[in-house]
Parts: structure tokens; C-alpha cells; sequence
């Protein structure tokens, strides 16, 4: 069960008509990842239908409406589809081209106009001769330019500006020769702002000319209202949404490689499912024209893969997947850190009240953050160890500790995660060995990595036993020998004997690394401490009580999140680089489509 499972390919034929309720059925079951390879025929893209809908698209999108999201099941080839769609679309722009043009010169007016009300605003106070401004004439020109706030432009020179500063952006009103403007002009495109045409039509005070354009505007949406109603109206006699929603659906297929025209009768998809049963069940439910075949996979393609856990192991694949997928040969170590996180967790944050409220806080919110479902057993860690420092709540005279007070106490606190870290290395460095079995590399493993395992079992045994010298040196004994046979010189003897020197240090620093579990349980101690003294200082009962609930919450919050980093990177830099390697990728199933036909 530790072992990634890897996915079956599969083949399908299929009527070319039942190409997408296919293709639908199998991404409702998520049982299949689509991919093509040498030997299967790639499906060509229908590239001019798809550069017709693009152009049309560039012209027309801002006036269609939403495209259908739920459509009747089709029994078409998606190339069928999309050039009955492009055939609806391309009539309806017919039809409505002159009524779009009249309604972007309209909303053109409307944008110009708004700047001019921003303009007139700001320069309400000012002596200017609206009225002369907007026709000026005899060599001399007035425009008005809009730029992005805080942007600067080079203005050439005879020309008179006024600027003024708005949300966003900054108008400026410039008057000088043609030859200026322009060259102005130039310089606000090249800013990304824009030039608005002053309407020739002002009075000469602002205040009039503001309620000029305000009657201007009001007509105007009045006009833009009208025509987007006549294009509502074509729309749904062109009943442009379903085919809107047809393109999407034909545009799914082709992103998803799936059931293109490869022939006048058939289509093919191929690629790889996690569980046969279920494909072959959602095929039959589709009622599709189809035939599913299990053969082996190209000589090139590289199987995806899924974990297999119990589900109280699942939430613990989020270690795994911070690193990537392991290989086909390599161990998903899920279900071993469903135990080693929670202790870890919990030896640091040893407190029963505590302890309570992150399994409540993790029950709570498993739905809306499904990582935070790690609180529940951290917290349950958490309280049971509780119970063992006799803490609740950051008070130690509540209940007897079952073992010790960390502060009373502190070398035994910080002696056994250490030994805790050294199970847990040992214990990777013999999953190391399951993979070279499974990936039958055993002999290299035998020869580079069993004398790792002998002397750092030995290095710990020789704390407590004689025998642990005797492992060390038929360890270092191993290494030289193994090297010398196999590579037939004492160079490579020496090389061996020095890597093994630097591998056993580097998992002896590893195992001492755990010491900071034990140093943490420390910390929350004496905070824990801190917390109860600022309490007993108080004057009275109730503010006894404050200091002791804010002091907790800060624990909770502040502690809680050292502490999970603390025991996500023992977990990765120490536990997983005794034998984790991410050399596999993840099975990914094929996306619901954007339209369906339920």
C-alpha cells in the first residue's frame, strides 16, 4: 500500500458522431488522462474554422451574450459542431454589423464626453473660453489627452497646457499648432493614454457646458440602450448563446486531444485511466457507439500515478505532494506520518486545553480548508500529551503529569525526540532499501547503502551496548570491502570509506536535528510559565482571567504556526531525503467541460 499505483493505458474507438458524449462521460466518471504518442494518431486541429471564430471573436465578442452553459447532448463530430456554431455566428454578425458600428461610434461619443465632464469639472474655476477653446482655428488647435496617473510626457514647445489630476488617470489640455499637437499626441499614445475630440458645440462657461454634456450623455445612453436591445433581440433569434456554447464544447475537445475527425466513420482517444471498472461503466452509461481496449502502453510513455491510502492517512499525502510524486518504484510514506506528524506535533505543544481547541478549530473548518483537518488529530497529539507534561491551558497545578514537568525536567524532554528521530531515520533509510528491492537496484544498494544502515545503528547502539562498536566497524568493514572487490582498487576503497564517514555524520546531525522537538516542548513550557506569572500579578479575578485567555490565544496562534513548521521540515529535510526521491507525476484527470447536458 505504500507503493504509488500507476495508471493503464487505454485505447478507444469511437463513432465519429459520439466523439463528445464520450469524451463527457469520461471526464463526470474523472477516471482518464488524456495523452497521444508515437504510434497513435495525433487528431488535427480544425486550424481555419478555429481563425474564423478568432476573427469574428475579435470583432463582435463584446457584444455576444454569455454562452449557453448547459446544452442538450449532441450526437456530432466537434468539427461539425464548431462550423455549424461559426456558420450561426458569422450570420448574426452579418446582420448585426451595422447595428454594432452605430453603437461603438455611440459608446466612442459617451467616452469622450465623460472625459470632457472630468475636464470641465476641474477647470470650472478657470477663465478659459470653452466655446473659442472648441473651435479655435487660424493655425491653433486645442485637444484633450488622458494618462495614466503619475505619467509625464515631453510637451513641445509654443504649446499651452492646463493639467488636472483625477482617480487613476491625469487630462491634460493642451492648445498650440497642429504640428505640436500631433507631435503631443504621439507622445500620450506612446505613455498608453488617449486623445479626446472636444465637442464643437461648448458655450463659453463651464457650468453651461456641463449641463450641455450631461443632456448629451443622457441622449446617448438612451441611443446605446435601444441598439444593445435590437442586438439582444437578434441574438436570440440567431439564438447566439447555444452556439456560443457549442464552440466552447467543440473548443474542449480539441484542447483535451480527444475525439477529433480521423476518418469518416471513427475517432480514437488514448491515454491513461486509474480505474477500468469505472471507464468501462461510464461508457456503457453514454451509450455511446464505442469500443474500450487495455493494450500496453507505448514503448515511450511514462505512466501517471495515484496514492493509495485509508482515509486517515489521506490528509498526510500533502507532505508528499510538497516534494512531487514518487516514482513507480518508490514509497508514499502517508501512512507512517500519519503517526510521526501528530506526535511531533503534539510533543511540542503539550497542553489538554490547547490541545481541545485545535482539534474543535480543525473539525470545524475541515470543510472550507480541508488542510486545516490536520489540526484534529495534531490536537488529539496535543492533548494526550497534556495529560503526560500536566498542563491545561497553560496551568500546571490542574492535573498530575503522567511523566514530567518540562521545565522541572528539561534533559529527559529533550532526550527522547532525539531517539524518537532516530527510529524515524532508521526507519527511512530502510524504506530506502524496499525501493531498490522494488526498482531492483538491491545490489547497489548492498553495496553503497547497507554500510550507511550497519554503522548508524551501530553509532546509537554503542550509547547503551558494546555490540554498537562491533556494528560500526563490520559496517566500515562492508563499505571498503564491497568497493574494493567491485571497482578492484584501493583508491575506490578509500572513497568508500570516506563517503561512508560523511554519509553516517550527515544522519547523525540529522537525528540530533529532532532535539529541537524536545526544545520547542521547552519553549511552549515556558511560555506557558511567562503566561501564568503575568495571571498571578493581576489585582483580581477577572483579569486574572484576561491575561490567562489572551495569553492562550497568542499561544495558539503564534506557537501553532512555529510549530507546524517546525515538524513539516524535520518531516522534509530529514525524514524524506533518507529516501525520497519526486521522479514521478501525478495522474491528473480530464477537466469537466465548460458546457454539459445536465
Amino acid at each position: 500500500m505504500m507503493r504509488p499505483q500507476p495508471c493503464r493505458w487505454f485505447e478507444i474507438l469511437v463513432a465519429r458522431d459520439d466523439a463528445f458524449v464520450v469524451l463527457e462521460a469520461l471526464a463526470a466518471a474523472a477516471c482518464i488522462e488524456v495523452e497521444w504518442h508515437a504510434g497513435v494518431p495525433v487528431p488535427t486541429v480544425p486550424a481555419a474554422l478555429l481563425r474564423q471564430y478568432e476573427e469574428l471573436a475579435r470583432r463582435y465578442r463584446p457584444y455576444w451574450p454569455a454562452p449557453a452553459a448547459v446544452l442538450e447532448s449532441e450526437r456530432l463530430a466537434p468539427v461539425e459542431v464548431l462550423a455549424a456554431a461559426v456558420q450561426t455566428l458569422r450570420q448574426w454578425g452579418e446582420s448585426a454589423d451595422a447595428l454594432v458600428g452605430q453603437l461603438q461610434a455611440v459608446e466612442a461619443e459617451l467616452a469622450e464626453l465623460e472625459l470632457a465632464a472630468s475636464a470641465l469639472n476641474e477647470l470650472a474655476a478657470s477663465q478659459i473660453d470653452f466655446a473659442a477653446l472648441a473651435q479655435a482655428s487660424q493655425g491653433v488647435r486645442a485637444a484633450l489627452f488622458a494618462l495614466p496617473a503619475g505619467t509625464a510626457v515631453e510637451i513641445p514647445d509654443h504649446t499651452i497646457t492646463r493639467s488636472a489630476a483625477l482617480p487613476g488617470q491625469q487630462l491634460l489640455l493642451a492648445l498650440g499648432t497642429p504640428a505640436a499637437i500631433e507631435a503631443l499626441a504621439h507622445s500620450v499614445i506612446e505613455v498608453n493614454g488617449r486623445r479626446a475630440r472636444f465637442p464643437d458645440w461648448l458655450q463659453p462657461s463651464a457650468g453651461a457646458n456641463l449641463r450641455l454634456v450631461e443632456e448629451r450623455r443622457a441622449e446617448l445612453r438612451l441611443t446605446a440602450g435601444a441598439l444593445r436591445q435590437q442586438l439582444d433581440a437578434l441574438s436570440e433569434r440567431h439564438d447566439l448563446g447555444r452556439a456560443l456554447g457549442r464552440v466552447a464544447r467543440a473548443g474542449w475537445c480539441f484542447e483535451h486531444g480527444g475525439a477529433i475527425d480521423q476518418g469518416e466513420v471513427l475517432a480514437r482517444i488514448s491515454g491513461w485511466t486509474l480505474d477500468r471498472p469505472a471507464l468501462v461503466a461510464a461508457l456503457e452509461a453514454s451509450g455511446a457507439r464505442a469500443l474500450a481496449t487495455f493494450p500496453a502502453p507505448p514503448r515511450d510513455a511514462r505512466a501517471p500515478l495515484v496514492l493509495r491510502n485509508p482515509w486517515w492517512a489521506q490528509p498526510y499525502e500533502l507532505f508528499t505532494r510538497l516534494v512531487g510524486m514518487p516514482g513507480a518504484g518508490g514509497a508514499d510514506p502517508s501512512m507512517l506520518l500519519a503517526l510521526a506528524v501528530p506526535l511531533m506535533f503534539g510533543y511540542m505543544f503539550g497542553d489538554v486545553g490547547q490541545g481541545l481547541v485545535l482539534v474543535a478549530a480543525g473539525w470545524l473548518l475541515r470543510n472550507r480548508m480541508p488542510v486545516l483537518r490536520l489540526l484534529v488529530p495534531a490536537g488529539i497529539a496535543a492533548t494526550a500529551f497534556g495529560f503526560v507534561f500536566g498542563a491545561v491551558f497553560t496551568l500546571e497545578t490542574v492535573i498530575e503529569p503522567w511523566w514530567v514537568h518540562p521545565i522541572a525536567h528539561p534533559l529527559p524532554v529533550l532526550l527522547v525526540p532525539v531517539i524518537g528521530g532516530a527510529v524515524l531515520l532508521l526507519l527511512g533509510l530502510l524504506i530506502d532499501a524496499v525501493e531498490a528491492w522494488w526498482e531492483h537496484r538491491l545490489d547497489r544498494w548492498l553495496r553503497e547503502d547497507a554500510p550507511v544502515l550497519l554503522t548508524f545503528a551501530g553509532a546509537l547502539l554503542a550509547f547503551v551496548s558494546p555490540i554498537g562498536f562491533w556494528l560500526v566497524a563490520a559496517g566500515t568493514c562492508w563499505a571498503v570491502a564491497a568497493a574494493a572487490i567491485g571497482q578492484h582498487g584501493l583508491r575506490a576503497a578509500l572513497t568508500a570509506l570516506g563517503q561512508l564517514l560523511e554519509h553516517t555524520l550527515q544522519i547523525l546531525i540529522n537525528t540530533l536535528s529532532f532535539a529541537r522537538v524536545g526544545a520547542f516542548a521547552l519553549a511552549h513550557a515556558g511560555l506557558s510559565s511567562a503566561v501564568v506569572a503575568l495571571a498571578g500579578a493581576a489585582s483580581n479575578r477577572a483579569v486574572w482571567l484576561l491575561i490567562l485567555v489572551i495569553g492562550n490565544l497568542l499561544i495558539l496562534v503564534v506557537e501553532g504556526l512555529v510549530v507546524s513548521i517546525q515538524t513539516t521540515r524535520l518531516v522534509l529535510f530529514e525524514f524524506f531525503t533518507r529516501f525520497f526521491r519526486p521522479e514521478g507525476r501525478e495522474f491528473r484527470p480530464l477537466a469537466a467541460p465548460p458546457v454539459t447536458s445536465h
